[in-house]
């Protein structure tokens, strides 16, 4: 299998172009020093995505920004303090000002010449407008948890897009290769769709599972690698040695 041999690259976006775990801890901080948790970053990362997920099975229909602002408030009572509607609303109000990867933009700049990038993301339109901005390349698709009314890793979400890439493009599964980090949001459900998927392990010098829940079993990828940079040279020495 090659790289070069797909015409479309879907990506999840947050945690594989957008730095969602420096983003979230950053925006977390003022809860976390008013309940005096002295967790680990890692912790509170893993405590910040039990309440994500829980919180994306009750109410899937719930647009992320408001969805956040809940899952700060539950935050909150677990760690037993008190907050406001407007701190909640400010924490679901962050993700414009989560960061991009260092080379997120000029990889996508790259890889827009050779495919067409769509993007699959557990996000509502608006936020996403601002991330959009930092990655600086038009996407040929944006298909939201908005959209769609559900989240990943919910199958849903993968026969809409896969429906709207045969439809608009008519593209088929073969032509995909499903570009993420998380193996439970992403790489999971591609497995059950039968697509080829390139893990980008954002966390490979980190330990656990980090703003993600565990995946079920052992999820199987066709490339890893450990940014979007070294996914890119790849692609570079592919089309050299062609």
């Amino acid at each position: 299998m090659k790289l070069t041999q797909f015409k479309v690259l879907t990506f999840d976006c947050y945690g594989t172009l957008i730095d969602w775990e420096s983003g979230i801890l950053n925006a977390l901080a003022p809860l976390a020093r008013k309940a005096k948790v002295s967790e680990p970053r890692d912790q509170l990362l893993q405590t910040f995505a039990k309440h994500e997920s829980s919180q994306e099975e009750v109410t899937p229909a719930m647009p992320y920004s408001q969805l956040l602002s809940v899952v700060y408030k539950r935050l909150a009572k677990e760690w037993g303090v008190a907050v406001t509607n407007e701190e909640a609303n400010i924490f679901g109000a962050s993700v414009p000002d989560w960061p991009e990867f260092p080379d997120s933009a000029n990889a996508l700049q790259h890889l827009k010449k050779h495919y067409k990038l769509v993007i699959l993301s557990n996000v509502d339109r608006i936020s996403f407008r601002s991330s959009n901005a930092r990655l600086k390349v038009d996407f040929d698709g944006i298909f939201t948890a908005q959209d769609i009314e559900s989240y990943k890793p919910n199958y849903r979400n993968f026969e809409y897009m896969l429906k709207r890439l045969h439809d608009d493009f008519r593209l088929e599964s073969s032509d995909v290769l499903h570009t993420a980090q998380s193996l439970f949001h992403d790489h999971a459900p591609a497995n059950h769709f039968g697509l080829a998927s390139a893990w980008i392990d954002r966390r490979h010098a980190a330990q656990g599972w980090g703003a993600t829940i565990p995946p079920p079993g052992t999820p199987k990828y066709n490339f890893r690698f450990d940014s979007m940079a070294d996914l890119v040279s790849a692609h570079q020495a592919e089309l050299q040695s062609a």
